[in-house]
């Protein structure tokens, strides 16, 4: 049997049901494919567009009222005097009116021009701007005035700087000289990128930061070990878990219960009860005590109907802790997506930057440089958005695809103690070969949903404060709407994936067939999302709290450190990050397991015509035998009559 075991259809038989596993396939959904690629069609040419036109260097580097780049050789631009300078060695923007900075019209209501260094020290008049110039080589009056006239009066008016000249910092990696004074420095920053921050603040976190490095780093590597070993014993304590959370489930409601009919029985025989409020609380408390003592009983009802599906859930983590263990590199799927991911959106910001610094110059008054979007910017942007969108989907559904073939290449192999030998490998070329159409269209239709989603949350956020507090509202609700919309369609998405990694089907298809499937098995399916999330969250709790109580123990041993509030959260934060991607490969894998198990039973009876693929545990679990388990002493068949009565046979070197 090959990996993930290539079969087709015996000719001399007919199909007899609509689940096939791992049946010969062929491309799926090709016409998506096709547009996707017209698409990016699109985004390369604006991303090429975009960097032919646009200005990036100008948003990073910086640039002065008179077009040129700061810390650039600049081409003059026809019309304005003072461009095309070289600003080789004036790499930093000033601004003459720092203190009293303000956008207007969406422009910056000062003068800016490129210095060499911004100036450190209070200049109270233009002796001292002339001085600075002199003796520092930083010339902070307009280019085409000379050094020896800063001191007139009448010539430096609108030249130079608005004295008193505040002491400026240059701010990293930015190139703009911010000043030091508290109201100039808290204005500009408010005026330049909306936010006030203390500098010195900031200095201590990235000293902190700094200081700590190596114990972030070590702690980071210590919350990847928890998470794999999270996972290695999920099949271990997941009954334990399961039993406790009931246990404490039960109680509870049963605690509640009891207290709420011991307040009512207090009341009742309590012979002060004259006032109508006091009766009122009296006949609250009743219907609070049904209610509760209801909810109980239907609780502790379902929890006994339903005790197999939750041993079901178990043993799903059993055998998907026994799958990771065979095929760990699954749980590195996260960390390629992330790199792919990481390095696509690299991408969108370099060309939306250059989007948003593209356009043309215009002369104003003084010889200043205007710099005006082109009208056809606006309609690439929202293009190049809804590609930011589409693409960052179909990342993550190639991510999902890749696992559940995986997983469906281990489920359904007959050898359970020899698995394939590369199932990502022969997944991953699986989905190359014949499924990327279906994962555009499935990340398509999620993006559809996003979108409006979206928008109607900018519009919410741009209301805030104004207009009609019933539009919000409903805006709000529109947004929860398409948000739960979302989710749902994510969770069929996932399914639709599964179910064309089994049956090599195009995706309505086999988001119709992962539909009734789930309808069919609807209360293993509550179950399993119950049970597993709750399970799954617990360990990512366990994990980050393991992880910030080690930090704490670290930076608590080491004295030296002052600032342990940031390098915490970072920790926590990347403890989180790892938890949820290791804990989230393995909800994938026990989900991709599920689906399996659910056809398995629906394809096969045991017969030696059609065995269980299921393990062995999992079949004396489901009181589940094959037939050629159950009578070793009959004789085996001719493997040549055997191979043309199993329903899927093994693809020869041959079959197209």
């Amino acid at each position: 049997m090959s990996c993930c075991g290539q079969y087709e259809v015996s000719a001399t038989e007919k199909p007899l049901r609509e689940w096939r596993p791992q049946i010969y396939r062929r491309s799926t959904d090709v016409l998506w494919l096709i547009v996707f690629f017209l698409f990016w069609v699109g985004m390369v040419f604006i991303a090429g567009y975009a960097v032919t036109v646009g200005g990036a260097e100008r948003l990073i580097f910086g640039y002065d009222s008179y077009g040129n780049i700061c810390g650039r050789k600049n081409s003059p631009i026809k019309g304005a005097l003072l461009s095309g300078q070289d600003m080789t060695s004036r790499k930093h923007v000033f601004f003459l009116n720092t203190c009293k900075m303000d956008f207007t019209d969406q422009k910056i209501n000062s003068l800016s021009i490129c210095v060499s260094t911004c100036p450190q020290e209070h200049l109270n008049g233009l002796e001292d701007i002339k001085h600075f110039a002199q003796y520092n080589g930083s010339y902070l009056c307009v280019y085409n005035l000379n050094v020896s006239d800063y001191t007139e009066p009448l010539k430096a008016a609108h030249l130079c700087p608005v004295l008193p000249v505040p002491p400026s910092k240059l701010l990293p990696f930015f190139n703009r000289c911010v000043p030091q004074s508290p109201d100039c420095y808290s204005h500009f920053l408010t005026a330049l990128i909306h936010m006030v921050n203390q500098s010195d603040f900031f200095q201590r976190i990235i000293s902190g930061i700094i200081m700590s490095k190596e114990y972030i780093v070590g702690l980071c590597f210590f919350a990847v070990a928890l998470a794999f070993i999270m996972v290695a014993i999920f099949r271990f304590i997941a009954e334990l878990l399961v039993h406790i959370f009931l246990t404490l489930m039960i109680f509870g409601l049963l605690f509640v219960s009891g207290v709420l009919w011991w307040l009512y029985y207090d009341n009742v025989n309590t012979r002060n009860v004259i006032l109508e409020t006091e009766a009122e609380n009296t006949r609250s408390l009743l219907g609070f005590a049904i209610i509760a003592t209801s909810v109980s009983v239907i609780i502790i009802g379902l929890t006994l109907v339903m005790r197999k599906k939750i041993r079901l859930t178990i043993q799903l983590f059993r055998i998907a802790s026994n799958l990771l263990r065979s095929v760990p590199l699954l749980l590195l799927q996260p960390l390629w997506t992330f790199i792919i991911l990481a390095l696509f959106w690299m991408y969108w910001v370099v060309v939306i930057l250059s989007l948003g610094t593209a356009g043309t110059a215009y002369i104003m008054a003084d010889n200043q440089v205007e710099y005006r979007a082109l009208s056809a910017i606006r309609y690439m942007w929202w293009y190049h958005l809804i590609g930011l969108i589409w693409t960052s989907e179909f990342l993550l559904a190639c991510q999902q695809m890749t696992i559940a073939g995986a997983v469906v290449c281990c489920y359904f192999n007959r050898d359970k103690n020899n698995l394939p030998s590369y199932p990502i490998f022969t997944s991953i070329s699986r989905l190359f070969n014949y499924h990327l159409g279906t994962v555009v269209k499935g990340s398509f239709i999620i993006s559809l949903v996003r979108i409006p989603r979206l928008v109607l949350q900018y519009v919410h956020s741009s209301l805030k404060g104004k207009g009609n507090t019933c539009a919000r509202c409903l805006l709000k609700c529109c947004q929860c709407c398409l948000c739960c919309w979302e989710k749902w369609l994510q969770y069929l998405n996932q399914n639709a994936y599964i179910a064309t990694a089994i049956n090599g089907t195009n995706f309505c298809t086999s988001a119709k067939e992962a539909f009734q499937l789930i309808v069919n098995n609807v209360l293993n399916v509550a179950t399993i999302n119950c049970f597993g999330d709750f399970l799954l969250f617990l360990g990512k709790v366990f994990i980050v709290c393991f992880t910030v109580f080690g930090g704490l123990m670290a930076f608590n041993y080491n004295r030296d450190l002052n600032v342990w509030g940031i390098p915490l959260i970072l920790v926590s934060f990347f403890a989180y990050l790892v938890a949820h991607c290791f804990l989230s490969v393995f909800e994938m894998v026990v989900d991709v397991l599920f689906m399996c198990y659910a056809v398995d039973l629906a394809t096969n009876d045991g017969s030696a015509e059609k065995p269980y693929f299921m393990d062995k545990e999992l079949m004396k679990f489901m009181d589940k035998t094959n037939e050629k388990g159950r009578n070793n002493g009959r004789d085996r068949m001719d493997k040549e009559s055997y191979r043309y009565v199993v329903e899927l046979q093994p693809m020869g070197a041959n079959t197209a």
